[in-house]
């Protein structure tokens, strides 16, 4: 692809445009910020003035990315007819992203594009919190399995997710793999419903670290 030019004014925007089509095409590792500049038509010198690095610019994507996901997840939980319905819808969303833009999602989710200062609104994982307090509040889940039960719902959506992107299991349609998506979500549902007496460990993440300082 040659050079779009940039004559728009938002600079930033055009550079991350750039480096999103790299990532699709190239993968997260296979390209520089010289040429997501190249692409756009500015000297290098010009996209410093933005971005210091390579990898401050694959950290703005990254949070960029993580925004859209969010906002998907979001948009797909307000059509659900109950707070289980939506928790479902916001898991097939994932699904459906991670398979529409797999190379994309996988620099999202990789550890060298997480940026511990970043503000994502909404992120993903604040879609699922939601909709388990919903759950929660509808007593469907009770208190004990409550705590980081956000934590076990996302393993379990980004593990069919990355099985399906990476080819290790395969559907035929898209709808299958909502339909896959929305049997784990029930089967994990049902398991944490059953949560008696036991105490599990609190896992963390650069998000729920950061959001902890923002509440201390």
């Amino acid at each position: 692809m040659g050079k779009k030019g940039y004559h728009h004014g938002d600079l930033r925007g055009a550079l991350l445009d750039a480096a999103e089509e790299l990532v699709r095409e190239r993968g997260a590792a296979g390209w520089s910020l010289r040429e997501a500049s190249a692409r756009v038509g500015v000297s290098p010198s010009a996209a410093y003035h933005h971005f210091g690095s390579r990898d401050a610019l694959v950290r703005a994507l990254s949070v960029r990315v993580l925004t859209r996901l969010g906002e998907r997840m979001a948009q797909a939980a307000a059509s659900g007819k109950d707070p289980r319905g939506s928790l479902v819808a916001a898991c097939r969303a994932y699904v459906r992203w991670t398979l529409a833009d797999p190379a994309v999602a996988r620099l999202a989710f990789a550890a060298p594009a997480r940026d511990p200062d970043a503000t994502i609104a909404p992120h993903p994982h604040d879609v699922i919190d939601a909709e388990l307090d919903r759950l929660a509040e509808a007593g469907e889940l009770g208190p004990e399995a409550r705590p980081a039960a956000e934590f076990a719902v996302w393993a379990a959506v980004h593990g069919v997710a990355t099985l399906l992107a990476d080819g290790l299991m395969r559907l035929d349609t898209e709808e299958a793999a909502g339909e896959q998506t929305e049997r784990v979500v029930e089967a994990l549902l049902t398991g944490l419903r059953q949560e008696r007496g036991r105490t599990w460990p609190t896992p963390h993440s650069t998000h729920t670290e950061r959001r902890a300082r923002d509440r201390g």
